[in-house]
């Protein structure tokens, strides 16, 4: 067959337009100019196409070749990805490192996992089976967390009519035939999958499990569910990237998946520099064992950051379908959409709000809906949940990204510039912010936990929003013109504030919290709160209430009892009861 070309007549920056393109197809991918730079088709009409390049165009000219290469924008799904750190398009950087001395020169090629390591496989089927899509045929252990199960690509099922014996392979070895009664399948460890086409699925399972993060404000006021999505909306310096390091390293997630998508090149190299150093808290194995980072930083072409994005979502389905809870963070999605306007406004498309496209809520929408709970092909359960920050414009959450990612997630953990400002951290507004999951897992909490433990999240939310419409009159005329049944929710607030959503990151015990111990030190908030209404109502003067050190050892508790606690707690609880308690003989005559 005669290699279609297609001849470069118009160059703008990452958009090229070529004509004699009429056999190209829709979003295939394809090697420009001598140099053979990746990139994509996006448009075509008649014979001519537009490419968007994936990366820098210095250097095309006019009258250079488009080559094609028959296949759309892929990735290779298979042993070596786990502790790798790509760019966009899933070429390993550590290797081109190691090839062109520090930069990324154009024209590398599409390099990606290494397909002449020797991996040992073991092989789970024998000659003579029956196979579907989706289901096993072997293992590798990939790294000391993660057994990767090699899978038969969706689309194909059939007889095995020859197979390896178990043993030491590179990737190029074919290791079983599958004749489906047309064709004869060659399976290798690994199969291309198109980015932008989502893995199926058997079928999708209802939410019910929380994804546990150990950040109390998330895990008690504002879960994020298994499977499901939230957003981590704030301007600069409040804290995003240091929440969702948090979320990356102590989440219950088996596989986290980082995408570092168009933020500063210093930052994203603290994220490679830190993530190598971090210890897995449950294994004590270096979280690189369980850790893919994608990083595209604000330097790199724009359009490998709008493909970033989807290279980080097919590896999360893909170790999702063989049965495994991956959380993916993506940092941050508002430079994502800056991508899109960029090569928008190159295209010549007409803008909407803010020079964004007209499609950016379907492309959100696109992006978020690849998160769920479900049952793979080959009949296991894995989930896919997704974490996006965004970064706003002088922190405006009025603007078209946070607006419209706001109808498409199910978390939204809104950060606060006053609260980071003042030492708060993770700095999340309990106001602003919600979660939709509540309802589905509640049933979890209270089986897991305890059954009151979202009676009492409501208790202290009802508080926390009392004590903002008291402040408001405070702010107008002080607080000593408020009765004392007010002043106390002010003081109790103070003290679910202090003593348990602000989370020390770096202190041994708080940086991680377990659901347990975050549903009793609500508990021994709770209790706090009733016998000070019960004081109050008995007409105990509040300085006698407030002015003691029981209000202190609640605040402290946080760093006082560890989290393997054994009757820390009941000791606390029986100090407040016997204040209270001697408290109320004092005033009874």
């Amino acid at each position: 067959m005669e290699e279609r070309q297609g001849i470069i007549e118009y160059i703008n920056g990452p958009v090229i337009k070529a004509y004699n393109m009429e056999n190209f197809k829709m979003r295939e991918m394809v090697t420009v100019g001598e140099k053979k730079l990746i990139g994509e088709v996006i448009s075509l009409d008649g014979n001519t196409g537009t490419v968007q390049v994936y990366e820098e165009t210095t250097g095309l000219k006019i009258g250079d070749i488009i080559y094609s290469t028959s296949m759309p924008l892929s990735v290779k799904l298979g042993p070596g990805i786990i502790g790798n750190i790509f760019d966009g398009i899933q070429r390993p950087l550590s290797y081109i490192h190691k090839m062109s001395g520090g930069f990324i020169r154009e024209g590398i090629g599409l390099e990606s996992i290494d397909l002449n390591k020797v991996w040992d496989v073991e092989i789970i089927v024998k000659e003579g089976d029956n196979i579907k899509e989706g289901e096993a045929f072997g293992m590798v252990q990939e790294t000391p967390l993660i057994k990767h199960y090699l899978l038969v690509p969706p689309g194909i099922s059939g007889r095995v009519v020859s197979v390896v014996k178990s043993g030491k392979y590179d990737m190029e070895k074919v290791l079983l035939e599958v004749d489906d009664g047309k064709i004869l399948h060659s399976l290798k460890m690994y199969h291309n999958w198109p980015v932008r086409t989502p893995r199926p699925s058997k079928e999708r399972i209802p939410i019910e499990k929380p994804l546990v993060t150990g950040q109390r404000v998330v895990d008690t006021f504002f879960p994020v569910a298994k499977g499901g999505t939230a957003a981590i909306p704030g301007g600069f310096g409040t804290g995003k990237t240091m929440t969702q390091h948090q979320l990356a390293k102590w989440s219950d997630a088996d596989i986290i998946v980082y995408i570092g998508c168009g933020e500063r090149g210093n930052e994203m190299t603290e994220v490679l520099e830190d993530f190598p150093k971090l210890v897995d808290p449950n294994s004590g194995l270096p979280l690189m064992n369980r850790t893919i980072l994608i990083a595209n930083t604000s330097n790199m072409p724009v359009a490998a950051r709008e493909a970033s994005i989807y290279t980080g979502i097919t590896i999360a389905e893909y170790f999702r379908d063989m049965g495994y809870h991956v959380a993916v963070m993506a940092d941050s999605t508002s430079r994502w959409a800056e991508a899109l306007r960029e090569i928008s406004g190159r295209l010549e498309e007409m803008p909407a709000e803010e020079g964004y496209p007209a499609y950016l809520p379907s492309r959100l929408a696109e992006f978020y809906e690849r998160a769920g709970y479900v049952r793979s092909l080959g009949g296991r359960e894995g989930s896919v949940t997704i974490i996006g920050a965004v970064s706003p414009a002088g922190g405006d959450f009025s603007e078209p990204v946070t607006q419209n990612t706001k109808r498409f997630v199910g978390a939204f953990l809104g950060l606060d510039k006053k609260l980071a400002y003042a030492r708060h951290y993770p700095a999340i507004n309990w106001l602003s912010s919600y979660s939709s999951y509540i309802a589905s897992i509640e049933k979890w909490y209270s089986k897991n936990v305890s059954r009151d433990m979202m009676a009492l999240r409501g208790e202290m939310l009802k508080v926390l929003q009392e004590e903002s419409k008291l402040l408001e009159i405070v702010k107008l005329v002080g607080e000593d013109v408020l009765p004392d049944e007010q002043r106390i929710v002010l003081e109790i607030a103070r003290v679910i504030k202090i003593g348990f959503l602000q989370q020390n990151a770096y202190h041994k015990d708080d940086t991680f919290v377990n659901l347990n111990k975050q549903y009793r030190m609500l508990r021994a908030i709770n209790i706090l709160y009733e016998y000070s209404k019960k004081a109050v109502s008995k007409g105990i003067p509040i300085s006698k209430i407030r002015n003691s050190d029981v209000f202190s050892d609640v605040m402290k508790m946080k760093y006082t009892i560890p989290n393997d606690y054994k009757d820390e707690f009941e000791i606390l609880e029986k100090k407040i009861d016997d204040y209270f308690k001697g408290l109320m003989n004092e005033y009874k005559g």
